[in-house]
């Protein structure tokens, strides 16, 4: 029994013929904006990857280019396809291809869902990411004379301002590491050779935080040493007031960013997939129901178009067993011909007796 049958008329078939044109014509607009969309995330990774350790990030903008520019070449030929289906005659020159274009559309379709999903999953790899490359940024943060990390403290500044945070969970991070050169630290101070041997790994180790982690909304003046030293400055007490830093760490702030950057990607290629689930689905029908025209011989004539021929199990059966004869047939095609090293019996007549050598001359 044949999935979800529907009955065309001549009518209805070519009307359908007609809007699955114009659909196959959307769905390489909709291609585009995958490629778009791809372009633009793999962009915006690339423009923080000096934050970013090096976790495979670039697999999903490569999928979702790949799968646009697949979009784009398969519904052109689609779109072709259709326009050619409202007549019945052309479409004898496409009758061979309709079948195994559905089954490479049913496995693009297949991908683009798979690209939504990657678009979902890719929250924990992100945050792996950004806890290793921002913790390696800030403690570079100081090498501004070595070759290869001298522009980090301009990243690390410009990340903090642009995104209103400070360190890597919170502005704490910064008195863990040493983030001011030995070359800017004046060694004929007594306070600054204590605070370095006072530190087991020889780093100077402050309460301070960088210029980039000040408020600019606060109305008093940025204090950025000396945070924890309450003495140190009038009126002041880090421990009741809101500080004028930024609360937030950057691993968060990133993360919030990049995650709603994903989700609007994965909800818009989740609504691409069902439009070209949709598209994949008409082209079904109407591929069954011009074939069924073909076998009544009939152009005018009522046909039926279905989803599947027969029923989804006897559909997997049917295609077990194809898959059960192919792998027969290769393991007789690996061994040979069984009768090929069996070794032969002589038959020597009747009597099955060998026949006796002829004497010769002497």
């Amino acid at each position: 029994m044949a999935v979800l049958p529907i009955k065309f008329t001549k009518t209805k078939r070519d009307r359908l013929a007609q809007v699955l044109w114009v659909l196959n014509w959307i769905s390489v607009v909709t291609g585009i904006i995958l490629f778009i969309l791809g372009i633009f995330l793999k962009v915006e990774i690339n423009k923080r990857q000096d934050l970013m350790a090096e976790r495979q990030l670039q697999s999903v903008p490569n999928m979702l280019i790949s799968v646009g520019l697949i979009a784009c070449m398969i519904n052109f030929l689609g779109g072709k396809i259709c326009y050619d289906c409202v007549d019945t005659n052309k479409f004898l020159r496409w009758k061979l291809v309709m079948l195994p274009y559905i089954i490479c559309t049913f496995f693009f379709t297949l991908s683009v869902l798979v690209g939504a999903l990657m678009c979902y999953s890719m929250h924990g790899q992100l945050e792996e990411a950004l806890t290793v490359g921002l913790r390696d940024a800030m403690r570079y943060y100081k090498d501004t004379d070595t070759p290869g990390r001298c522009f980090l403290k301009r990243t690390v500044d410009l990340l903090q301002i642009q995104f209103q945070c400070c360190g890597n969970e919170g502005y704490r991070d910064w008195f863990q590491i040493q983030w001011v050169s030995n070359r800017y630290l004046d060694m004929s101070q007594r306070e600054v050779v204590d605070r370095l041997r006072s530190n087991v790994e020889g780093k100077y180790l402050m309460d301070g935080v960088p210029f980039s982690c000040c408020n600019v909304n606060s109305p008093r003046p940025c204090i950025q040493y000396q945070i924890t030293n309450n003495s140190a400055h009038f009126n002041y007490d880090y421990q009741t007031e809101e500080l004028n830093l930024w609360m937030r760490g950057c691993h968060q702030a990133l993360l919030d960013y990049y995650t709603n950057i994903m989700h609007s990607i994965g909800l818009t290629v989740l609504i691409i997939w069902l439009f070209e689930l949709s598209v994949l689905t008409g082209v079904r029908y109407l591929q069954t129901s011009l074939e069924n025209v073909l076998r009544q011989g009939d152009p005018e004539c009522e046909s039926d178009g279905w989803l599947l021929e027969n029923s989804f199990v006897e559909t997997a059966r049917s295609n077990f067993n194809i898959i059960k004869h192919l792998g027969k047939f290769n393991q007789i095609s690996s061994n040979g011909d069984p009768n090929i090293d069996k070794p032969s019996t002589a038959h020597y007549g009747p009597d099955n007796v060998p026949l006796k050598p002829l004497p010769t001359a002497s």
